[in-house]
């Protein structure tokens, strides 16, 4: 919602095809989170620029650490079942 309100205000009174209302610039804000790379319209404005910058590390952070728990919840399962047969 930061992201949003920080794109509507920097974005809003562009003239381009783009984030003219709030809704719009929840939509943009939500696409750029999911998919980093997409065909919508980018910003114009250095602030919208730099909101675009930061949500798209937020997002590759986010994906990153989530990966990581997994992978590190499979491996440490993956040891006590081994340390289970060893000792059984």
């Amino acid at each position: 919602m930061i992201g949003s309100a920080l794109d509507y205000h920097f974005e809003h009174d562009r003239v381009r095809d783009g984030i003219s209302s709030f809704g719009e610039a929840v939509f943009w804000t939500t696409a750029q989170l999911l998919t980093v790379s997409s065909q919508m319209p980018n910003p114009v404005t250095t602030g919208g620029r730099i909101v675009d910058i930061l949500l798209e590390l937020y997002a590759i952070v986010v994906v990153t650490t989530v990966a990581g728990s997994w992978a590190d919840f499979f491996h440490h399962r993956r040891q006590e079942r081994k340390e289970l047969q060893a000792a059984g």
